[in-house]
């Protein structure tokens, strides 16, 4: 190749002839020799020298960061567990004197204190490690940006695709904290009644009047009607003539209700004394007398009965008749005859009477044919 008629040279640098030469596939590896062996040897040992304090200051730390979390993590744990065994001890304590009767059951703080407990330890220890893992991380120099932002895309995820769960757990943990019911409580939690037999932190376990047990989701409870925390009223209506003596009917009343408060087990159930509240209702031919008491929280039931059993017999020992239903009829005076209303037979009923004759019609006359 010419350029002008002058051949065209073309010059490669040494260096590119020196890497094609040492690349030539041909040539044969040489073998290391002592001395390379010597500064590879070196080269090593000044790169640990450099670093060596560094990996030791790294180490430290997490050493350190691990002791302090798992010995933290155990103190912790420990300090709910033993506050969680005080709880149970106060409950055992109280049970079965008259201050255990006003404060809930042993198995019902056993069960909630336990609950309240698990709740805690799990909370301490998923804290206490998480922070330490991400301290180690940053102690390695690790960018802990992308790590947070996919842990919080992911906690978005499972959040909408359990969010029932979250719910029914949320709310779970809410009962126990606020103890809004426990174990023996009667209540309406809406879409089911019943006593309490169990409590979790996503399904509490119901037994209903006829012996069904019902698992209702703590989420799906949008109100709870308890009727065990406080106090119970008991409530009955006497239903009685419109002609009794009223000061007589509350006489009666009374003394009942003053015998009832004396007598055993009625005595501790009954947290007030029986009230007669007046007239309830007043109509043509009968009356209601409101009675009531406080009671014990989930004794209101028994001690309707026993009341309704004391006031029959009080009122037929007394004469007064209880009525209801049918309208009252009155047992003191004779009964009447039923042949009273009636009026005397009349004159047309007889066919064969004056009367009778002349109110019949005249047969008419039915002309015939003449014969021929």
């Amino acid at each position: 190749m010419s350029c002008h008629g002058r051949p065209l040279r073309l010059e490669v640098p040494a260096v590119f002839l020196s890497v094609l030469s040492a690349a030539d596939p041909t040539e044969e590896p040489t073998s290391p020799t002592l001395q390379d062996a010597q500064e590879g040897a070196t080269n090593a040992a000044s790169w640990v020298e450099q670093n060596w304090s560094t990996w030791l200051s790294i180490g430290l730390r997490v050493l350190l960061i691990v002791v302090i979390a798992v010995v933290l993590r155990a103190v912790v744990r420990r300090t709910i567990t033993r506050f969680i065994d005080r709880m149970n001890r106060t409950a055992q304590a109280v049970d079965g004197t008259a201050l255990g009767g006003l404060l809930v059951n042993v198995e019902r703080r056993r069960q909630r204190s336990q609950a309240i407990g698990s709740v805690l330890r799990s909370v301490a220890s998923f804290t206490i490690m998480s922070t330490a893992a991400l301290m180690i991380l940053g102690t390695f120099q690790i960018n802990l940006a992308p790590l947070l932002a996919s842990a919080g895309v992911a906690g978005v995820a499972i959040g909408f695709g359990a969010r029932n769960l979250v719910t029914d757990f949320l709310s779970g943990v809410f009962m126990i904290l606020e103890d809004q019911y426990g174990v023996g409580d009667t209540v309406d939690a809406g879409v089911a009644s019943g006593e309490v037999i169990e409590v979790g932190l996503r399904v509490t376990k119901l037994r209903g009047d006829n012996g069904e047990i019902w698992y209702v989701r703590n989420g799906e409870v949008k109100r709870i009607g308890n009727l065990s925390q406080g106090w119970a009223t008991a409530g009955v209506d006497v239903t009685v003539r419109s002609d009794e003596d009223l000061d007589r009917v509350r006489s009666v009343l009374a003394e009942v209700g003053e015998t009832m408060s004396k007598a055993e087990p009625w005595n501790e159930r009954l947290w007030g004394p029986i009230e007669t509240l007046g007239l309830d209702s007043v109509v043509l031919d009968s009356m209601v007398v409101r009675v009531t008491a406080k009671t014990m929280p989930g004794k209101a039931l028994s001690v309707e009965r026993e009341l309704r059993w004391r006031i029959k017999q009080a009122f037929d020992r007394a004469n007064i008749r209880i009525v209801g239903g049918l309208p009252a009829q009155p047992t003191d005076e004779p009964a009447a005859d039923p042949t009273a209303g009636m009026s005397a037979p009349s004159a047309y009923s007889n066919t064969g009477s004056a009367q009778s004759q002349a109110a019949s019609p005249i047969t008419p006359v039915v002309p015939t044919a003449p014969t021929k």
